[in-house]
């Protein structure tokens, strides 16, 4: 049976390095929604452009747009094993178009996790954040260039202080419905973002592991 994640939490939390991590160990396909417009962008999506403008603004992407986004990505082969989403869903609309995603494909339930870290924390992460003006990998707080490139590091364009306030306000407001919308279901899980990485990572494994064996 395929394996199926959703790594929810807001920004700032952690839940795309524990996505990534996750899904290298298990051998899985990570899906973020925003690697996914960063790559239309580069090739001049119109629709990925009028996107990005909307998420610089602190916004989110139209559910029809991030719908049609996820349920595509999810018909190739690489994701029949299973997969990790980050970033999707962010509204009950996108929740529920999911379910009947996932209906369709008929591959095996959903876990999903909550990465909980506390607004001032999420606050003071979001403000050290950078990456690099060159490729756009995300870059460790400490870091003096790009691991990757070696580019010039930068602040985000969706990480300024009056952004990120934004950005945690719609969360508030428009994503957690969603883990209402999921709580009460065997495979949902809560951890503490507010941990060491390695520590957040153990946890997460074990809690994974649980939802998917209670769902058996």
């Amino acid at each position: 049976m395929a394996l199926n994640v959703i790594m929810m939490g807001p920004p700032g939390a952690g839940k795309g390095t524990q996505a990534g991590r996750f899904a290298k160990e298990r051998a899985l396909l990570k899906i973020s929604t925003g690697d996914i417009l960063r790559e239309a962008i580069k090739e001049k999506n119109q629709v990925a452009l009028e996107a990005k403008a909307r998420m610089d603004r602190g916004e989110l992407v139209d559910d029809d747009t991030m719908i049609a986004i996820v349920a595509e990505r999810l018909t190739r082969p690489d994701a029949a094993r299973g997969f990790v989403l980050d970033g999707f869903p962010r509204t009950v609309a996108q929740a529920r178009a999911l379910d009947e995603i996932m209906e369709r494909r008929g591959s095996g339930p959903l876990v999903i996790v909550d990465v909980v870290v506390p607004e001032q924390e999420l606050i003071r992460r979001l403000a050290g954040r950078r990456i690099c003006g060159v490729c756009g990998t995300n870059a460790d707080v400490a870091a003096a260039s790009c691991a990757k490139c070696g580019g010039t590091l930068v602040q985000r364009s969706d990480d300024g202080q009056k952004i990120v306030l934004e950005r945690l306000r719609v969360y508030q407001n428009a994503t957690k419905p969603v883990l209402d919308y999921y709580r009460e279901r065997p495979t949902f899980r809560v951890v503490n973002g507010a941990q060491p990485p390695d520590r957040v990572a153990r946890d997460l494994d074990t809690l994974i592991d649980d939802a998917t064996t209670a769902r058996l």
